[in-house]
């Protein structure tokens, strides 16, 4: 285990508590650290429901997860919520195979899609669970073939 330096620095701006992790890499000593402040459990994940409510939810639930700015749109079975992570930093927590990219922007998980159709154009039209549409950018397109191939 490595050792642990802990720094407090009062900032008068924030309404909220800030808490920045810093390491070589993103192990996962420094996510059971990260899981451990926040009060998560590594297969969950936390959001900002539409009503300013701090939520937990399982990373099972998961629907999508789209950029927008410096946050995170999430979508679940049962809600949306909003996450003040990049994009990348959601995927990196998303390590287990069922996610995948499909463009810059968003991040589906690949039990949810129930159809999906490669056009003549050569573009992926992907149908998620609750009717949600969404489509995959072609850059992305081999790597999702591939995951959907090996899921069949």
């Amino acid at each position: 285990m490595k050792k642990i330096k802990v720094i407090f620095e009062e900032d008068p701006t924030l309404d909220n508590i800030e808490i920045t992790i810093r390491a070589k890499e993103n192990d996962e000593q420094t996510k059971a650290i990260s899981a451990r402040l926040t009060g998560e459990k590594p297969d969950t994940m936390s959001g900002t429901d539409g009503d300013g409510n701090v939520c937990i939810f399982d990373i099972n639930d998961i629907i999508s997860i789209s950029a927008s700015g410096k946050k995170a749109n999430i979508i679940t079975v049962s809600n949306k919520y909003t996450a003040r992570s990049p994009l990348n930093e959601m995927e990196k927590r998303l390590t287990d195979g069922r996610f995948v990219r499909i463009s810059r922007y968003e991040i589906v998980n690949l039990d949810k899609i129930s159809k999906y159709n490669f056009t003549l154009g050569g573009t992926l039209r992907l149908e998620l669970s609750g009717g949600i549409e969404t489509w995959a950018s072609r850059r992305n397109i081999p790597l999702i073939r591939k995951k959907l191939t090996e899921r069949e």
